[in-house]
């Protein structure tokens, strides 16, 4: 196996695997401020893992968004999660930083509606990125 995608397959299973747990924190109701960070977070894994895929070597940057306009330059079905991205990228900061928002903690701000959207919304990056490696030849399970 190539060496690249070793490593995208590498990032798209530890998204997979943020993804189970952001699962599990809306089943449970809680820490949704935390849900939505790494919901952000594996949609960042999963992006990571498709630009590995496509060769790239050194990847810098934490948007969704730009990640994914990046990867619509050989497959322009990422231009259809553009919308997901922005919002999720939307908690990158603020869900962990009190000065990331006008008032009140993350803690406080954050509710169950948010971290329901933001699964919804990485659960379409997720689908997304784990077609386009399984069309590149990289096994996205265990």
């Amino acid at each position: 196996m190539k060496a690249s995608n070793k490593e995208a397959r590498r990032w798209f299973l530890q998204s997979v695997d943020d993804y189970q747990f952001v699962k599990w924190v809306l089943k449970e109701g809680i820490f949704f401020d935390k849900g939505c960070f790494i919901s952000q977070q594996a949609g960042e894994k999963a992006l990571k893992a498709c630009l590995y895929a496509l060769g790239e070597r050194r990847i810098i940057g934490h948007s969704l968004y730009e990640m994914a306009d990046e990867i619509s330059k050989h497959d322009p079905r990422y231009k259809e999660i553009s919308s997901e991205a922005k919002r999720l990228d939307r908690f990158y900061i603020p869900t962990r930083y009190p000065n990331g928002i006008p008032g009140g903690s993350p803690f406080e701000v954050y509710d169950k509606n948010d971290l329901a959207r933001a699964y919804e919304d990485l659960d379409k990056v997720i689908n997304l990125c784990r077609l386009f490696l399984k069309e590149k030849g990289i096994s996205a399970t265990d």
